[in-house]
């Protein structure tokens, strides 16, 4: 694998962490009854982005590690038949 398609994968992956660590914890501004005037009672009160950007790379790390060792390990999809059940 060459560094721009692990560049690239990694990306791709982080991307798709984020979009689900985002709903990690929120609450709005309606359940903690600090509604801002002018923002939308359904903003989140405190996003805390800091945490959620280092779980997403923790995470993205994680998983394109596996997706590297099966990529340069020589295997393939067509591999997971012969592992299951006979």
């Amino acid at each position: 694998m060459s560094i721009g398609s692990g560049v690239a994968i990694y990306f791709i992956i982080w991307w798709l962490v984020l979009f689900a660590v985002l709903p990690w914890g929120v609450r709005t501004q309606a359940e903690d009854g600090e509604v801002v005037p002018g923002s939308a009672p359904s903003a989140p009160s405190t996003p805390r982005m800091l945490r959620k950007v280092i779980f997403t790379t923790v995470i993205a790390a994680v998983l394109f590690g596996i997706v590297y060792y099966v990529l340069t390990g020589g295997y393939s999809l067509d591999d997971l038949p012969r592992y299951g059940p006979a």
